[in-house]
């Protein structure tokens, strides 16, 4: 009998434990389920007000500049023309011809406004000109955000044009091997919809020059190569610092034989020579770019 006495209370306490432990469990779930709950929401807010900055961000780069007008406020910090001076006298006239390059690179120099420029936006410091077409710009970089001006325009606002900008894996004096600047290829062809000239032969055949202005040298590129390439990141993918793997990559880029590229017989692009790399999208081609490239006039 008291053996019946001591199961049944080994029993009882058993079911006791059992009915503490599920109670706490229940207790714990209940909170972790609250907690849960809490996280979720404030996750929700913050991914909806960031939603609603960007709308706002959108709106407001509607009524800030128009794409037109971002084109306007271009031209009006670039002169169309050299505007030379005549020598006051004759000796005048035999120093300047001495000078040679150096006074007409100081008269170029003062085709761009930079002052101007940079009160639109200081990270403004170069501007980019390819005779032929209609690109003419300003070139940015951002001090931290790499893909900032491939969504920004020039005066802060969402959307596009963008901006003509390099990477900040990039130095801005055009000392690098290989200098990669991008720009969005468009309906409207501005900015570097006009790059696509290039793929026709005729027209890569009768046009060859890229000139980069800074407010301290002028930067004389020949243009050496036209192509479509994948979307890889070449600042990424190749170490240009690296002599042997810029010179193995500047062999492939010579060595091609496709329909679709334009490689320029008769200029030498060697691991000595410092390129620039233009780069766009090709409409219906995601996965793809448009490359064209030039080496530096010594």
């Amino acid at each position: 009998m008291q053996k019946k006495e001591d199961n049944k209370r080994v029993g009882q306490k058993l079911i006791y434990k059992l009915l503490v432990y599920l109670v706490s469990f229940s207790i714990a779930a209940f909170v972790i389920g609250i907690v849960v709950f809490v996280q979720i929401k404030k996750q929700g807010e913050v991914s909806e007000q960031l939603r609603l900055e960007e709308e706002n961000s959108k709106e407001t780069a509607k009524v800030a500049l128009t794409e037109d007008e971002i084109e306007e406020l271009f031209k009006e910090h670039k002169q169309e023309e050299l505007q030379k001076t005549e020598p006051e006298t004759e000796n005048d006239a035999e120093v300047n011809a001495t000078e040679g390059v150096e006074t007409e690179l100081e008269e170029d120099a003062n085709l761009v406004d930079w002052e101007g420029l940079w009160e639109v936006n200081d990270d403004v410091y170069a501007w980019i000109t390819i005779p032929g077409t209609n690109i003419d710009y300003p070139i940015l970089q951002h001090d931290t955000d790499n893909s900032y001006y491939l969504n920004y325009n020039i005066d802060g606002s969402y959307g596009f044009p963008g901006c003509i900008y390099t990477e900040n894996l990039n130095a801005k004096d055009f000392t690098d091997n290989n200098t990669v600047i991008y720009g969005h290829n468009l309906k409207k062809g501005t900015m570097f919809s006009q790059l696509h000239n290039f793929r026709e032969k005729d027209f890569f055949d009768q046009h060859d020059k890229v000139y980069i202005y800074t407010p301290d040298a002028i930067f004389e590129y020949t243009i050496f190569a036209a192509y479509p390439y994948d979307d890889r990141h070449l600042m990424h993918s190749f170490d240009f610092s690296d002599e042997e793997v810029y010179a193995t990559y500047l062999e492939s880029v010579l060595d091609m034989r496709e329909l679709t590229s334009n490689i320029r017989s008769g200029v030498e692009v060697t691991k000595e020579n410092k390129i620039i790399t233009l780069s766009t999208c090709i409409r219906g081609e995601a996965s793809k770019r448009l490359i064209v490239q030039a080496v530096l006039q010594k």
